[in-house]
């Protein structure tokens, strides 16, 4: 008689809510193996018993063979006594209780084949608003606690029909355990409500008629709509038609803020923007993130009113089955074919989830709410992401995205960074993994310090991960910094500067394990520096333990804080002062400073009143936008300065400029090993000469980003040459400008440097806290408080 084996065998990663289990039931069944799985919080745990051949066959490419959104970390099996008596195999109640160690899904897109149902007039699920299987939907925005079952989702609430329960249960069908199972008749229910009709009167719900239809009537007469997605409600407009785009612009508050659209297809997104072949895999793919794509020119498309001046358009394809219907299924009658779809908020606010919220959060926004009655648990909003050289460049890491883990290159003690106070994202993490959390906003708002709260608290849930250490920004204004001081609770409080911990991140998602110091350049708009100045142009030798302050722009005021940040000739004519250039009034920047301003803004700059000293290259893009009279107010982050990129694209050869402009690059005093200075002084001159010579501001802005790129060159050749380094960290906000990380990184390798640049975490504050999190584990505890010193250790630690 055969002898036999039973094994028990662990699989971790992202194994639930993926279809694992039945993926195991049929492996297993197909083998005539006899055991049992089941979903526990350490991931799914297996026992297979059998011949020894058989047990061999299921273990040996259970990894390889898994479905398609499972990410499996690691398979442990160990031999188990055997049972004896068959008794076949099954899928066993999920066991509970332990710390959480499996990974939860992200959301995914609506796969072909539930689409295919969704428009299958045969199919029970025809029309179904909610179709889902086990290769797509709701996930990571649903789960209330782990192990994944039903009974741990928003979905809890809907009791399965016979038929959906009998498909639940059979191992030959897609939707086998699938937990957001539901169909017409046991699922969640869209209705449509419409603003009051008079002034005091509330919301009322639309009747006797299909929501969904009636919703795509109402956008293609001209409505703004609020319609409740995944993760949030998103604003909704015909894209098409400039008044009701206008008109959301106003509502929502957003300045000339570029909206993204959603596009009924892939042939009407091609016809709008050039695609190549990484963004069409973006598009199309299970996560279906906001994709900026370069416009065609001279094509009819969305009211100019969508995306001002901006070179690029963000477009997503239809994810959920509510976005297919919304654009219409064959034979239904046309409605718009692009639509605006903008996160349900006012303008920084946090993304609105609940329907009472979305009531009267988004009344005056909203002409009318289509919202359905499955809550959402986890707010997530749309990911946002360009390809720059042929790879994805994250700008917002959300949907889809998270909360997959990042593979860290070192082990780290339970920690939680908090991130920075613009584009927040947290981060937990605990041995060689890190969770960052969906975009959760600016932290101005008391909205956002809400979701910030509950971010962490969901991130602690699904990962099980305590913190035992706290890492936060050095800033001593940040409101994430104070809510890390004011919830230490006794547990040690890292304070890391910011510009380190953008390189840090750099390092930490290219697997480098700090043994060996990068070259960072941090370009960025703002970050505390150790002297008490606004850092953001800085050249940093660093590891994850400590950096050296190698190189930075020259210091110049910074005239009103935030009032300089939203009126870039502000920017302008401080560097303009700092380089001895008088405003005459030919200058734009001079001419469109109010008349008024012109002289108190001049006394300010004497007596340095209210000007913190700057070092930011974010800022020196807003002077020089503005100088080359391109944008003097800025409505919304860093619109000067991508105003200026759209510019320099216009021009005519490029950044291949015979005659570029260049900084002034002032050397350390003798003797005191501080750091290089690059003065704009010179390319401001070249920049007024060239304005007054009657250049095209399109040159100007061109031969800006040459020089950056120039300098950047030249200070990684001067500390390769006194620090023997090789290896090149791009990072911080201005590297999400694609044509400056373009040049920058091929000049870099031409001179034969490895460059590290951001493809899994934002280069912006969005990808701060892991970087964060690094420098915080990297701490020796026993080093005292150091600041302002030539080589400055990773953090401060205080006991909080």
């Amino acid at each position: 008689m055969e002898s036999v084996q039973r094994r028990r065998v662990t699989v971790r990663g992202v194994v639930q809510g993926v279809g694992f289990r039945p993926y195991v039931y049929a492996r297993a069944t197909g083998l005539g193996l006899a055991g049992h799985v089941t979903n526990t919080p350490e991931g799914v745990v297996t026992e297979v018993e059998g011949a020894p051949g058989d047990v061999a066959a299921f273990c040996e490419r259970l990894a390889a063979d898994a479905p398609p959104l499972a990410v499996v970390d690691a398979v442990d099996h160990c031999e188990v006594p055997a049972l004896g008596g068959g008794g076949g195999f099954s899928i066993i109640a999920s066991r509970s209780g332990g710390p959480a160690r499996t990974l939860v899904s992200p959301d995914t897109a609506t796969c072909a084949a539930c689409l295919a149902e969704l428009a299958d007039p045969a199919d029970r699920r025809h029309r179904h608003p909610f179709i889902t299987c086990t290769h797509c939907g709701p996930r990571f925005t649903i789960v209330t606690g782990l192990p994944y079952d039903r009974a741990h989702t928003t979905m809890a609430g809907f009791p399965m029909c016979p038929d959906c329960a009998r498909e639940y249960t059979d191992p030959a069908d897609r939707r086998f355990h699938a937990q957001p199972v539901a169909c017409p008749a046991c699922g969640p229910r869209l209705r449509l409500l419409a603003a009051g009709r008079g002034p005091g009167e509330g919301p009322y719900e639309l009747g006797g008629t299909d929501p969904v239809a009636e919703a795509r009537r109402m956008l293609a007469r001209g409505a703004i709509l609020a319609v409740k997605g995944l993760g949030g409600y998103h604003l909704a407009c015909d894209a098409t038609r400039p008044a009701a785009v206008a008109e959301l612009r106003r509502r929502k508050n957003r300045g000339d803020k570029p909206f993204a659209v959603m596009a009924r297809d892939l042939a009407e997104a091609e016809r709008l923007a050039h695609i190549g072949p990484e963004e069409r895999a973006l598009l199309t793919g299970n996560v279906r993130p906001i994709v900026l794509l370069r416009r065609r020119a001279g094509v009819p498309g969305p009211a100019e009113e969508v995306a001002p001046r901006s070179p690029d358009l963000g477009v997503m394809l239809p994810y959920t089955p509510v976005h297919h219907l919304l654009f219409g299924l064959p034979g239904d009658p046309p409605g718009p074919g692009l639509l605006v779809m903008t996160s349900g908020n006012l303008a920084g606010e946090p993304i609105v989830t609940d329907e009472a919220e979305a009531l009267e959060r988004l009344a005056g926004l909203a002409d009318g709410w289509l919202t359905h009655d499955r809550p959402i648990h986890v707010p997530c909003d749309d990911s946002v992401v360009r390809v720059c050289d042929g790879a994805a460049l994250p700008v917002r890491r959300a949907r889809g995205y998270a909360p997959l883990p990042v593979p860290l290159p070192l082990p780290v003690s339970a920690t939680l960074a908090t991130g920075g106070d613009l584009k927040n994202a947290l981060c937990l993490g605990e041995g060689r993994r890190a969770w960052l959390s969906a975009h959760i906003g600016d932290m101005d708002d008391l909205a956002t310090q809400v979701a910030f709260e509950r971010a962490g608290r969901q991130l602690e849930s699904i990962t099980g991960v305590s913190p035992e250490l706290l890492a936060t920004d050095r800033h001593p204004g940040y409101r994430s910094g104070r809510w890390a001081a004011r919830n230490a609770g006794g547990r040690p409080l890292v304070r890391v500067q910011h510009h380190h911990a953008h390189v840090a991140s750099a390092m930490a998602e290219h697997g480098l394990d700090g043994g060996r110091r990068v070259i960072g350049i941090a370009f960025d708009g703002t970050g505390y520096g150790d002297d008490g100045a606004v850092w953001g142009g800085e050249v940093l030798l660093a590891d994850y333990a400590g950096y050296t302050r190698f190189a930075h722009l020259a210091y110049v005021p910074l005239p009103g804080g935030d009032a300089a940040v939203r009126r870039p000739y502000r920017m302008a004519l401080s560097h303009l002062r700092a380089a001895g250039i008088p405003w005459d009034p030919d200058l734009p920047s001079a001419d469109h400073c109010p008349s008024d301003e012109l002289p108190v803004l001049a006394r300010q700059l004497e007596r340095g009143l209210n000007c913190a000293a700057t070092s930011s290259m974010g800022r020196l893009f807003d002077a020089v936008s503005s100088l080359a009279g391109i944008c003097h107010r800025s409505g919304y982050e860093a619109q000067a300065a991508m105003e200026l990129e759209s510019a320099a694209l216009r021009a005519p050869g490029g950044l291949a400029d015979p005659d570029p402009y260049s900084f002034a690059l002032g050397p350390p005093l003798p003797g005191s090993g501080g750091p290089f200075t690059a003065d704009p002084a010179p390319l401001l001159a070249a920049a007024v000469a060239d304005l007054r010579a009657g250049v095209d501001p399109s040159v100007i802005a061109a031969r800006f980003h040459g020089c950056v790129t120039a300098l950047v060159g030249r200070l990684c050749v001067l500390a390769r040459e006194r620090h023997g380094l090789d290896t090149v960290a791009l990072t911080g906000g201005v590297f999400a400008n694609t044509l400056l990380s373009s040049a920058c990184a091929r000049t870099l390798r031409e001179r034969g440097f490895t460059v590290l640049r951001h493809r899994h975490v934002p280069p912006n504050d969005g990808g701060l806290a892991i970087g964060q999190l690094m420098v915080a584990a990297a701490r020796d505890v026993t080093d005292p408080p150091q600041r302002g010193e030539a080589h400055v250790p990773g953090g401060t630690r205080q006991s909080a």
